[in-house]
């Protein structure tokens, strides 16, 4: 397993002085590293149409973009473009352990493993992201400037591409195989490849104030809650019909606070909508499916290694109950089994000893069963 090497600092300082603060070089953050793809297995993936892909080229000076999926690539010269594609830890195991490297953040803020190739002299052009990355250089090596933060003009360079202003650069640096460069949102960026190269972005997002009450209309929406009126016997007469006064826009303020307020609905909100996976998973459904007493003899000698990309999530104080969140699904074991659904929700790879006396538990059992012949977790050799 791939294990971040902060040598010039440790993982609290990190935390306290970079983490969404500024931007860092870390060189050798993996030594060896070697890529965890070929190039000609992410060509293949950009030729799938579930999977999220783009070329971005420049020519004449003028930028071009292009999304997947692709047929063939024999119109790319050979320089200036880059293939770039979007949650390759859904689709490939290797890839998704280097999310691990990474878990000092919690996995609700990941976003995903992008990767590019990219071709001598290229790139995606100088831009700013509105999420905090690592980028881990693979095979060759590109030329990387980070500016810092301010007021930098953002305008369309392509219709699929935002470009800012030249900026003067904070880090200015050429990075090799192992080299990690950490961005938090914000600062202006761009990397060109001095040769054909590989890179691979894991990617940390939040989501806005705007997504989350969307997310929590719409939850209400479909489980048809959220539905008393506001009563208000007694009221005084009121002297001007068009106004919204005082005390009513309090009592409508307070009737919208108490959903807000009500911990048991706003954590299955936060548990269903963040544990939805936003790109499609590599589910690879068990033919024909697994018996319950096949399963359980299975895992005599075999863990189980969560796919690629699924979310799976807890909270406090419901997972004293059993409770977990798989893929947008609210799941309740209870409270016997609740150190069974920690283990399954905080580790990639799980095996007999993490579920101990739950693969005793009809629904529990059941419900692995389930999600293993979905292909939600697959039956793999223990690490």
């Amino acid at each position: 397993m791939l294990t971040l090497q902060l040598s010039e600092f440790s993982l609290d300082r990190f935390l306290a002085e970079y983490w969404q603060q500024k931007p860092v070089l870390i060189r050798q953050g993996f030594p060896a590293f070697r890529d965890l793809i070929s190039p000609d297995e992410l060509a293949g993936l950009a030729c799938e149409a579930q999977i999220d892909s783009r070329l971005i080229s420049r020519h004449n000076g003028e930028w071009q973009a292009e999304r997947g999926p692709f047929q063939n690539y024999s119109h790319l010269g050979e320089h200036d473009w880059t293939l770039v594609v979007q949650a390759v830890d859904h689709w490939s195991p290797d890839v998704a352990e280097l999310v691990q490297a990474f878990a000092f953040i919690p996995k609700w803020r990941l976003d995903d493993v992008m990767i590019s190739f990219a071709a001598p002299g290229g790139g995606v052009g100088p831009h700013i992201d509105l999420y905090d990355v690592f980028i881990c250089q693979g095979s060759g090596k590109r030329h990387w400037r980070v500016g810092d933060r301010g007021a930098h003009r953002q305008f369309a360079a392509h219709p699929a591409l935002l470009h800012t202003d030249p900026f003067a650069p904070i880090i200015d640096a050429v990075v090799e195989a192992g080299d990690v460069l950490y961005i938090p949102p914000g600062f202006p960026h761009e990397g060109v490849s001095l040769d054909s190269s590989m890179s691979f972005s894991v990617g940390f997002r939040s989501r806005s104030a705007s997504d989350m009450l969307s997310g929590l209309a719409d939850y209400l929406i479909d489980h048809e809650l959220g539905k008393s009126l506001i009563s208000d016997p007694r009221r005084e007469a009121h002297q001007q019909q068009g106004y919204i006064n005082r005390s009513d826009f309090a009592m409508i303020r307070a009737q919208m606070q108490s959903v807000l307020n009500d911990d048991a609905l706003m954590a299955d909100v936060i548990g269903s909508l963040l544990s939805t996976t936003r790109s499609e998973l590599d589910l690879q459904a068990v033919e024909p499916p697994l018996e319950a007493h096949e399963l359980l003899c299975a895992l005599e000698e075999q863990s189980l290694r969560r796919t690629g990309g699924l979310r799976c999530f807890y909270l406090e104080p419901q997972i004293s109950e059993g409770v977990c969140y798989v893929d947008g699904e609210r799941h309740a074991f209870g409270a016997a089994l609740s150190e069974a659904v920690r283990s399954l929700c905080n580790h990639d790879v799980i095996g007999i000893a993490n579920l101990g006396s739950a693969l005793q538990q009809t629904q529990f059992l059941t419900t692995l069963l389930q999600w293993v012949n979905q292909g939600y977790w697959y039956l793999d050799e223990p690490d």
